[in-house]
Formats: structure tokens, sequence, C-alpha cells
């Protein structure tokens, strides 16, 4: 009596995917191989940040020269390794973040909308400012300037008070500012009449000549830049690696070319395998005939 032969299984979808040789379904797999690695990295970043994004890119030359076009930030949210300080704030203790005091923050200004992941054309959205938080101020009181004249060539040890008269800064014993007479130890500090809706963080670029809140959102707009809410802030920086942000401020060609690599590998070893296999059939076919 004859056994039956047990009728084979037919290999799921999954298997079929995972053991194709067919070269499109060989780069999906590549690029799923790909995302799944990208998003581990990403869940690990969050994990360790408290904050998305993890990482940003500096893309013009506000902070220079304690951070330069190019480098990629690793951010961390405000309360993490320690409180958030401000210039003021860090100045009475010491506290000291790329080359001045306070924490360097990353903020929406105005809560402005922020794609997770900005990709050029395709999202809209304002790019978070990077810039020191200077002081902090209550709801109802005035939006001060910081003024630095000498921008980002020094670094300010004070700030002290000073009026805006004909477009120029003026001392409270009147000494006209000049920059035949300006100190380079000494920045400016003038009140406004504009009064904050609310408490928050003024900020202001190291390599900029006046703080961020007063001035304007955007030259469209008009919207006038408000004192950061502690809700709009993405986080603070942490640490950071020059050059390294080129990638990601050119991610769209850096995605096309990787992904025109893969096909070109994929369409190499296909031919590759194809010859392998066609010998392999020649030397048989041989073998056979003698």
């Amino acid at each position: 009596m004859s056994r039956q032969q047990p009728e084979e299984r037919e290999p799921s979808l999954l298997e079929k995917f995972k053991t194709s040789e067919n070269a499109w379904v060989s780069l999906a797999r590549e690029l799923l191989w790909v995302a799944a690695v990208v998003g581990s990295i990403a869940l690990i970043l969050f994990l360790i940040s408290g904050t998305w994004p993890a990482v940003v890119t500096i893309e013009s030359e506000s902070m220079v020269p304690n951070m330069q076009v190019g480098d990629l930030v690793f951010v961390v949210s405000a309360d993490r390794f320690g409180e958030l300080q401000s210039w003021t704030s860090a100045k009475e203790i010491g506290y000291q973040k790329y080359g001045d005091y306070g924490d360097i923050l990353i903020y929406r200004p105005n809560d402005a909308p922020n794609p997770p992941v900005y990709i050029p054309f395709l999202t809209q959205g304002v790019h978070p400012i990077i810039h020191r938080a200077m002081d902090r101020i209550e709801s109802g009181e005035t939006i001060p300037k910081y003024y630095n004249p000498f921008r980002g060539q020094t670094t300010p040890v004070r700030y002290i008070p000073a009026t805006i008269q004909n477009n120029s800064l003026v001392l409270e014993n009147g000494t006209v500012v000049t920059p035949q007479n300006a100190d380079p130890s000494n920045g400016y500090l003038v009140q406004t009449t504009l009064l904050s809706p609310h408490s928050g963080y003024i900020t202001k670029g190291d390599n900029n000549q006046v703080s961020d809140q007063g001035g304007y959102l955007s030259s469209v707009s008009g919207e006038v830049i408000m004192p950061v809410k502690d809700e709009w802030i993405v986080g603070k920086a942490l640490f950071s690696i020059p050059l390294l942000g080129y990638l990601p401020l050119n991610i769209v060609p850096v995605a096309i070319v990787l992904i025109a690599l893969m096909l070109v590998w994929e369409y190499v070893a296909g031919k590759k395998d194809k010859g392998i296999e066609k010998r392999e059939k020649e030397k048989k076919r041989v073998k056979g005939k003698k």
C-alpha cells in the first residue's frame, strides 16, 4: 500500500516577499529595512531627548561664532539635564553654554506650525528658531530689546540701560553710543513700549544686533514676534556636531542619490546572479553530453 505524499504547503505572501528574487521586490525589502532602521533611531532619540525634533540643523549665521551653518544640534526637552537658564539667571550662577551665559532655545515663534519632518516643496510651516534665552518676563511687562552693536565679534559681559533716540543708542547719562566710543564688553538694554500679553522668554541670536521679540516674524506677514511661551519651546541645545547637518539640509538630493545607488546595486547584483546561474546550467549541460 503506497503512502500518500503530503501536499506541499504554498508559501504565504510574507514568505514570498522575503524570498523573492525579483529586483523590485528586493528593492522594496531594502527600503523597508532602511525605514525600520531610521524609525528605530528616531524612537531612541525621542526617548533620550524627550522632545521632537531631537536634532535640528543650523541654517543661518545668526549664532556665529558659537554655532556654525551645517552644525547638527542635539536637542533635549527644556527641563532635562538641568533647569532651563536664561542669560540673566545663568550669569548669577556662572552657567555657560556655547560660549556665553544661558541655554540655547529651539522654539516655534508665536507657536507657528512646524512639520515633524520637513520635505522641501511638500511641507509647509516655519522652521524653529535656534537662539539664546536672554531673560524671562511676565505678562503685562514691557518687552525689552537686547542690543549688541558688535554682533558675534564680541560677547557682552553686561547689558546696560539705554534708549533709542534718532536711531542711535543713548545712555542714561546722555552719551550717544558710536562705533568710536562703544565698549565691546557692553551690550545695551532698551525698554520698548510694547507690552507682553503673556509670560515668556526673550531670545537673541549671538550674531544678531538685536533680540527677536518685538521684531517681525516675516516681512510678508508683518506678525510681531512675542516672548516665547513654555509650550512653544521645542527644547534646548545639548551639543552639536559640525558639518553633519548638511545631510538633512539636503535630504531630497541625498535620498535620490541613495535610491539610485540601491537601484544600480540591485541591477548589477541581478545580472551577476543570472550570469552565475547561466554558467552553472552550461556546466551541467556539458557534463550531461559526456
